[in-house]
């Protein structure tokens, strides 16, 4: 390692430092802010008793005070009002900060501003108790009181700087504080109005201050150089590899010539830091060109990539190429969400996120040492520092190595593959997890032992975990998998991972290959071959036929889960909100309990008909009690599963269970469905049909219905004018179509299973109708039963065509519509369809959870 740096070196710095940065972290303080403020106007309405009782007895001597500390409390705001602004801003005029103070004052200006449209919100909008909740007495007043100079000395505090480097900002918010505190004291301010004032400020400066960015405390120039000199090494140049390299990786003439001539024009900046009069230049590089030249390789761009840091390529008096990698306190917040999303979001991974710059190095520096410590063939770690608000990572750079997106895939040959998995071996064998392979931290190069055989080496630890969970190691499993899958395709991807790994192993990775489980780089190279997780899926499935790979539950939410929550909380808040309580209390009081009991007993006849139907259509001999019995726990899965889904789920599994095969099993409940939706339609043909008045088709449904329907089949026909439309309709039903085919050219040859089938649905459909009558009758409404069934089997389609657990909202709206529509009173027809929801969903969901448990421990689920 070369020695001390001497007094009279000069050090090259080719950089385009950031003067102005946007911190991550002041846009989530925003939103924090904001959803600070949402929580206590929610607290000042629903905890108002506990509020206004701490109030009263913090207040109880507010009279008394006033009167004592008048003077003190003028005082006190004139200085918060008048001193702390004037000390702050002489501050930085002195420090000859000019952007910094016309930022603060219009922060300043900003918080007040928020605190005068707050306060004339709430007045505005507000409820009684949120108003009474803000409010005090001011003289013979009594009113919301939002002092808007808090919130803009907050704001202006906020932007001016780090209390631990502007001395009258640490005394102004001491001072800031304590003026708060005495008018809360003295009943000049309520607890949540304080609290409000305070986050409005907050938020309009971290809002100025990312809008407008602030001055960057990154370590550049010298701060960079006495980073590195600080880990132990002696530059002679630093060279930001980022800068000097266009997209494809090739400098610029205009470049090369510029910096070779000592004047630097374009987008690089030399920056010449002289220590003395006498400059020493390493022998080997005589020029700046010829550093930064050799600053670019493969290896040194795909470090680049792998991470959101800088990476600078040191050279040092002895001629030997070192990298160095920055992480910056700015950017710490970025990683740290994002492994905190992961984490929450997918099972059976602890968060041990770093919540700091020195935590994220150390961690980054454990990985690194382990892994090597392991025998996994990656660059050493040589060296660490902090320097200003950055840390230095120094490591051993490798020459000749590529990353796996740039190398040339022809010369990726089974030794390479395989090279490739007992790399991770190694890591695995020491309880390391990477938790983050992509195509820039997996490198191709020549043996380190000098035979030209090609290596695999493998870098950017920072993610990876110690002491690691069982999860962590299959994801990096899966990961490899789909990178090599990437490269040399599904097959000899499948191929080298059966030469590595043991069945077991192979046969726990395809469950978990999802695009959730692969690094965001990953995900957007498997979306240009969607169906590439698919062929790994089945080339694992023609090597062990055996092998169960049904997709695994991996995480804990998703997006859909989110949408479908928020779209029931509204459902729900819209019927609340809507309905009026009262006049359905009335009604349902007195509704025929004979009828309702009706209601629930006509709802069993739909339990029945899906269990007849699936043990019609199942390639396989399903007992009837397990069979009913799922259906029966289908109603607790509802729950959480969009109308249909859940049902058709457990459908599914009690098949696979019973040893059908997945295909098998998936055409199997598609066929299900399909006949259930040509059965409904039947339904309302021959109900028609069949209709008393006038027997034949003159005895239609009522003009309104006939009208919804015809709208209806309108727009669907409208549809397939479009040709995106039709495509869109061709792919998703044509892979369904294809599967249930065969299975209803089976049925067709044995009438007495179709038959039985088709009996199914027919109850299933019809115990739902005339549960839906007998809703009615349970309050008086007589409605023909064409009607009914064309109301129910309509509005109950068009609910459940939104992705809420049950259709919640969606289809109790759609039938209130129907029914008021056909002429029931909104009342009465808000009353039939609780009733009806109460009885055929909601009451079924404990009985449900109680049969589903039961069938668990049977193992039949």
């Amino acid at each position: 390692m070369p020695g001390p740096a001497r007094d009279d070196e000069v050090v090259r710095v080719v950089d385009t430092p950031a003067m102005r940065v946007r911190h991550p972290s002041d846009a989530v303080g925003v939103v924090l802010s904001a959803l600070g403020i949402v929580v206590v106007l929610l607290l000042a309405v629903y905890a108002h008793g506990t509020t206004e009782g701490v109030a009263q007895d913090v207040h109880g001597f507010s009279s008394l005070l006033a009167r004592i500390l008048v003077v003190p409390v003028a005082v006190l705001e004139g200085l918060v009002t008048v001193f702390v602004p004037v000390a702050v801003l002489a501050e930085l005029a002195i420090r000859r900060l000019g952007r910094q103070m016309l930022e603060s004052l219009a922060a300043g200006i900003a918080g007040l501003l928020l605190a005068v449209a707050a306060a004339a919100a709430i007045r505005a909008w507000g409820s009684d108790d949120m108003v009474s909740g803000l409010s005090v007495w001011v003289g013979s007043t009594y009113g919301i009181v939002l002092p808007g100079y808090v919130a803009g000395i907050a704001a202006l505090l906020t932007v001016a700087g780090p209390r631990s480097r502007r001395r009258t900002v640490k005394w102004s918010w001491n001072l800031l504080w304590v003026a708060l505190s005495v008018v809360f004291v003295t009943a000049q301010i309520t607890l949540p109005g304080a609290v409000i004032v305070l986050l409005l400020g907050r938020m309009a400066g971290q809002g100025v201050r990312y809008l407008s960015g602030v001055r960057s405390e990154r370590a550049y120039g010298p701060d960079l150089v006495d980073g590195v000199r600080k880990a132990g090494f002696a530059p002679t140049y630093l060279v930001r590899v980022r800068d000097v390299a266009d997209a494809q990786g090739v400098l610029s003439g205009q470049q090369v010539a510029s910096v070779a001539d000592g004047h630097v024009t374009g987008e690089v900046d030399v920056a010449d830091l002289r220590t003395g009069e006498h400059p020493s230049v390493s022998p080997s590089l005589r020029h700046p060109a010829e550093a930064i030249v050799a600053t670019w390789d493969p290896a040194a761009v795909a470090l680049t990539r792998a991470g959101d840091n800088r990476v600078y390529a040191l050279f040092t008096s002895d001629g030997v190429r070192r990298d160095v990698v920055v992480l910056d306190g700015d950017r710490q917040v970025v990683g740290l969400l994002t492994r905190l999303w992961r984490s929450l979001r997918l099972r059976g991974l602890e968060t041990r996120a770093a919540i700091s710059l020195r935590a994220a190095a150390e961690r980054s520096a454990l990985l690194s040492y382990a892994a090597a410590s392991a025998g996994v063939r990656t660059p050493r770690l040589l060296g660490i520092a902090e320097s200003a608000d950055s840390m230095l990572l120094v490591q051993e750079h490798v020459d000749g190595i590529v990353s796996l997106r740039d190398v040339d895939h022809d010369l990726l040959d089974d030794a390479v593959l395989n090279d490739a998995w007992t790399e991770l071996r190694y890591a695995h064998d020491a309880g390391l997890t990477h938790r983050a392979l992509t195509s820039d931290v997996v490198l191709v190069g020549a043996s380190p032992g000098g035979d030209g055989s090609p290596r695999v080496w493998l870098t950017g630890w920072e993610s990876g975990e110690v002491a690691s969970p069982e999860l962590a190691r299959r994801l990096d499993l899966a990961q490899m998998l789909a990178l090599l899958a990437l490269a040399v395709g599904p097959r000899r991807a499948v191929e080298s991972a059966a030469r590595a790994l043991s069945a077991a192993d192979l046969e726990s990775v395809g469950p978990i290959l999802q695009s959730i489980a692969l690094p965001a780089s990953t995900r957007e190279e498997v979306r240009s071959d969607k169906e590439i997780l698919k062929q790994l899926r089945a080339e694992i499935v023609d090597r062990m036929p055996e092998a169960d790979l049904e997709p695994e539950n991996i995480t804990r939410f998703s997006v859909r889960t989110i949408l479908t929550l928020t779209l029931t909380i509204v459902a729900v808040a819209v019927i609340i909100t809507t309905i009026n309580a009262d006049e359905i209390t009335s009604a349902i009081a007195d509704a025929n309990p004979w009828w309702a009991v009706a209601t629930f007993a006509l709802g069993i006849l739909t339990w029945i008909g899906a269990a007849l139907t699936l043990i019609a259509f199942s390639p396989v001999k399903l007992p009837w009690l397990r069979t009913f019995l799922t259906q029966i726990a289908g109603s607790f899965v509802a729950l959480a599963a969009p109308a249909g889904i859940g049902p058709a789920a457990l459908n599914l599994r009690l098949l696979t269970r019973r040893g059908v095969s997945t295909s098998l099993a998936l055409a199997t409940v598609a066929l299900v469905q399909l006949t259930q939706f040509a059965v409904t339609v039947g339904i309302l043909l021959v109900l028609s049909l069949a209709s008393p008045n006038g027997g034949g088709l003159i005895a239609l449904p009522s003009t309104t219905v006939m009208i919804a329907i015809g709208g209806l089949a309108a727009l669907a026909a409208s549809s397939l004018l479009v040709p995106a439309v039709r495509r869109w309709i061709v792919k998703r039903i044509g892979p369904t179509l294809s599967q249930v085919w065969p299975r209803l050219s089976q049925m067709l040859s044995q009438p007495s299973r179709l038959a039985l089938g088709v009996g199914g649905n027919v109850l299933l459909s019809m115990g739902y109708v005339l549960a839906f009558d007998a809703a009615l009758a349970a309050f008086g409404q007589d409605l023909n039963l064409v009607d009914v069934a064309v109301i129910y089997l309509v509005g109950n389609a068009a609910g459940s065509a939104v992705p809420t657990p049950g259709g919640i909202g969606a289809i109790e709206a759609a039938l209130i519509l129907g029914l008021t529509t056909a002429g029931v009173s909104a009342p009465i027809a808000t009353s039939v369809v609780v009733l009806f929801r109460v009885a055929t969903y909601w009451a079924r969901i404990p009985i449900g959870w109680v049969v589903m448990r039961w069938l668990q421990r049977q193992g039949d689920l």
